[in-house]
């Protein structure tokens, strides 16, 4: 009696590659789409390849399925989802016109291509634990939504000024050099929630769904303006931890009391000899 042979069991290994590999065929049909004139589809199809990135490294972490292969496919995922296919979207439906879109969005596309080999020469490198709660620069998947922002506009409220030619090349070459810069970038899954803070954001994420399927083009505005806005308080609270060690193992309410404090002595040091001056009925000598 010949023995049964066993079919052969796919691992859930697997999965995370798999995953990444959805990423990049839904980003370059997210290019197909913006081609054959469909923006809506383009938009969605690179939404759903940045979802399914950013869940392949979580999945490979959680099933212990991390392999230097499966990085190097992520990697080359970025590159297509957030470098090549906005670059190609933004060119059919903003650029193709113009006689300088290609330039703009070759440069876009390498300096996402060269924010990722930065990225991932960092890895190396021994940095203070504060480091890893920011990223050098704007993040690929980041400077995605910031070059479609003027497409969304376009969609939510028609021609204008933010879809002209000039408005365009200018805001893709802002998205570009931060892209590349060495601006702090706050890590959002760092943010540390208070427990009574839980059901409210459970709350708010819920209508924020529910928000991006009926007006996803503003959805789109708000997350830019709103990653926009967060850039000043990053460079500040890095600013703070580069400048006091003391602080690196506080947990974050105990970092921002200590800032709190900080500048209030500032404040009071500031105030004193100002204090003092005022006492002794000294003033300030005449300019000139």
């Amino acid at each position: 009696m010949r023995p049964r042979l066993k079919s052969p069991v796919v691992s859930a290994r697997i999965l995370p590659s798999a995953m990444t590999v959805a990423a990049i065929c839904l980003g370059l049909s997210a290019v197909k789409m913006a081609l054959d004139g469909r923006p809506t589809e383009a938009m969605a199809f690179l939404a759903i390849a940045a979802i399914l990135d950013g869940l392949d490294g979580r999945v490979a972490r959680a099933l212990n399925a991390t392999s230097k292969m499966g990085e190097e496919i992520d990697s080359l995922a970025d590159a297509v989802n957030f470098g090549v296919a906005p670059a190609f979207i933004v060119y059919a439906t903003l650029l193709s016109t113009s006689q300088i879109g290609w330039i703009v969005v070759l440069l876009y596309a390498v300096c996402i291509v060269l924010r990722l080999a930065r990225f991932n020469a960092m890895l190396s490198v021994d940095q203070p634990a504060y480091e890893k709660k920011y990223f050098t620069g704007m993040p690929a998947p980041a400077g995605a939504i910031g070059a479609i922002g003027p497409l969304a506009a376009k969609m939510q409220f028609g021609e204008g000024w933010w879809t002209s030619e000039p408005a365009v090349a200018i805001w893709m070459i802002g998205v570009s050099l931060l892209v590349v810069s060495t601006l702090p970038m706050r890590k959002i899954h760092t943010f540390s929630v208070p427990p009574n803070m839980v059901a409210p954001l459970l709350a708010l994420l819920a209508i924020g769904v529910a928000a991006s399927i009926l007006y996803g083009y503003i959805v789109i505005l708000v997350i830019i303006v709103a990653y926009f806005l967060h850039i000043p308080f990053a460079l500040r609270t890095k600013r703070f931890l580069a400048a006091h060690p003391e602080v690196w193992d506080d947990k974050p309410r105990q970092q921002r009391a200590a800032r709190r404090a900080i500048r209030r002595t500032h404040r009071t040091q500031r105030a004193q000899p100002r204090r003092s001056s005022l006492r002794l009925g000294l003033r300030r000598p005449p300019k000139g």
